[in-house]
C-alpha cells in the first residue's frame, strides 16, 4: 500500500504537461462500443492513516464498455470495514486529460456496517481510467463520509476479454 502514494505521483508527472495546455480536456465521442473487462479487486490507500482499515481490498468485477463514454460494471470486494461488498453501476466518462478518461463511477454499494446497516447506498466515486490495448487501470478518488465511510485512493486493474 505504500507504493500507491508514489503511483499516483508518478502518473500525475506524467500528464503534467497536459495542464500548460490551453484546454487540456478533450470531450469523448459516445460512439458505439463492445468491450468486456475484468477487474481485480482494489488496492486502497486510505485518507484516515491513524484507523486500522484493510487496504487490500481483493474481488473480482465485470466492466462492458459499450459507448466510448459510458461502461456497466459490478463485482464483489473484501472492503476497508472487512467486509464483503457487492457493487453494481455505470462508470460515466466523458473527458479525456491526454490518455486518461475521467469522470465518475455512479453506483449501488452493500456491506459497509456503519453505512445503512449494511446495505445498499448510491455512491458517485471520480473516477480516473487508463487502457493500453488488453491492460488497463482504474483509479478512484473515494470520499469520506462522516464516521460511516472512509475515504481514499482505490486503484483497480482489469483485463479486456474482447
Amino acid at each position: 500500500m505504500k507504493r500507491l502514494p508514489l503511483t499516483a505521483a508518478l502518473v500525475l508527472a506524467a500528464l503534467a504537461p497536459l495542464a500548460h495546455a490551453d484546454n487540456p480536456f478533450t470531450w469523448i465521442e459516445a460512439e458505439p462500443k463492445s468491450e468486456l473487462w475484468v477487474d481485480s479487486g482494489f488496492a486502497t490507500w486510505h485518507f484516515d492513516r491513524d484507523k486500522d482499515l484493510n487496504g487490500n481490498n481483493y474481488g473480482l468485477g465485470a466492466e462492458y464498455r459499450f459507448s466510448g463514454t459510458m461502461a456497466a460494471t459490478a463485482g464483489r470486494f473484501y472492503n476497508s470495514d472487512r467486509q464483503w461488498s457487492n457493487y453494481a453501476g455505470v462508470i460515466w466518462q466523458p473527458w479525456a486529460l491526454g490518455p486518461v478518461r475521467v469522470g465518475a463511477a455512479l453506483a449501488a454499494f452493500d456491506g459497509y456496517p456503519h453505512m445503512r446497516d449494511g446495505g445498499w447506498f448510491p455512491a458517485a466515486i471520480p473516477t480516473l481510467t487508463y487502457d493500453y490495448k488488453r491492460v488497463g487501470i482504474n483509479v478512484g478518488i473515494i470520499p469520506s463520509y462522516k464516521d460511516r465511510l472512509y475515504g481514499g485512493i482505490s486503484v483497480q486493474l482489469k483485463i479486456k476479454l474482447f
